[in-house]
């Protein structure tokens, strides 16, 4: 199985605009971090959240076929590049898949209604919306759903063989922990230094890493306050920050 990263950074993107801090204007490529997803290739090739940033991704990493999409939440930067589907369902000529929460996927109907109205408009993306209820088989690949906490909202991670994708949380209840403890390779958010109601900083995510025991772990979701190298190189060995670009083998 192979990893890419697609997007690494929080919902703002880095460069944020505007901004002039020494991170967003680092000409380290590292720093430069679109909103986070990640590609998943196994035989089949899925996708984790479509954000705004998802056609730029693909055409940085094409693809010709996408088998599914799963998706964490709802929120802006995981779902606005849903449009950008469209081409695969040419080259396709069929529907793709799109699994989330029950929640997740209503809100997504909601945001995009010209998808999902009667007769929709003809250039709409064609997808077939499936409710998470529990673990399930997607073609082959085994997938489970880690309920974690963003803030007050339930939202999704995924284990998916001995790999686990967590981005945005602030807690991981022990139920959860117990379902990746020992993983071989852990993604796990990572926003800043300081604390955040809704987000581990990079001191809980490094807590939160060594409960869970993982072989490896990968910092994502990260904000421009973290400087790649400079944090990379305070890190335990086993833990790295991700990149835009990097690919794991798994």
């Amino acid at each position: 199985m192979k990893i890419t990263f697609l997007g690494t950074g929080t919902s703002h993107g880095i460069p944020m605009l505007g901004c002039t801090c020494r991170v967003c204007t680092s000409s380290d490529p590292r720093n430069q971090r679109m909103r986070p997803s990640i590609l998943v290739e196994a035989d089949k090739h899925i996708i984790i959240d479509t954000c705004p940033d998802f056609r730029t991704q693909l055409m940085r990493h094409p693809i010709r076929r996408l088998d599914a999409v799963l998706f964490t939440h709802w929120h802006a930067d995981h779902i606005l590049g849903l449009d950008d589907l469209r081409p695969f369902n040419y080259w396709q000529e069929g529907a793709i898949p799109l699994y989330g929460s029950a929640q997740t996927l209503d809100r997504i109907k909601k945001i995009f209604s010209y998808i999902f109205e009667p007769g929709p408009y003809e250039g709409a993306p064609n997808v077939q919306t499936r409710v998470i209820g529990g673990p399930f088989d997607l073609d082959g690949l085994w997938v489970e759903p880690l309920k974690i906490l963003h803030g007050k909202l339930e939202i999704l991670g995924f284990k998916i063989d001995d790999f686990a994708y967590i981005t945005d949380a602030s807690f991981i209840p022990e139920t959860t922990q117990a379902q990746i403890k020992n993983i071989g390779c852990l993604v796990l958010n990572a926003l800043r230094y300081k604390p955040h109601p809704a987000h581990f900083c990079l001191e809980q995510s490094i807590q939160q890493i060594e409960r869970i025991n993982p072989g490896r772990a990968f910092l994502t979701h990260i904000a421009h306050q973290l400087e790649h190298q400079e944090v990379e190189g305070c890190l335990p060995s086993h833990i790295r920050m991700a990149y835009d670009g990097l690919t794991l083998e798994l």
